[in-house]
């Protein structure tokens, strides 16, 4: 746990969130800006400041964390028409807290990726 990371203290329960699930190794909740209908937040319980500090030994996590998405997708009512999962890593990806996180979003047509 990072002392002064938003997402660590999430996870331990200090700050208060609209929390969907947890686990040892991950915690889902809703994000507070959303951006379309449907915007979860997935986090690892454990501090990594960005995708990019993950390696191998992460496995396990990573597959927790798609089986968790994937699950979380159908219960939000997003699974059959779609949605998106993405993470963004470092100041150009528009990581703005760091540590890793994804974004469950959908609810709506979310057009192309990138602003063309």
């Amino acid at each position: 746990m990072s002392e002064d990371c938003i997402f660590c203290k999430i996870v331990a329960g200090e700050i208060p969130s609209d929390q969907l699930y947890q686990d040892e190794l991950v915690t889902a909740f809703r994000d507070i800006s959303p951006q379309a209908p449907v915007h979860l937040l997935l986090v690892p319980n454990r501090h990594f400041n960005d995708f990019g500090e993950m390696g191998d030994e992460q496995g396990e996590l990573m597959g927790r964390i798609a089986q968790v998405a994937g699950q979380l997708a159908a219960q939000e009512g997003v699974a059959s028409d779609g949605w998106r999962f993405v993470t963004n890593i470092g100041a150009h990806g528009g990581q703005e807290v760091l540590h890793t996180h994804f974004h469950l979003l959908g609810g709506r047509p979310l057009g192309p990726l990138l602003a063309r």
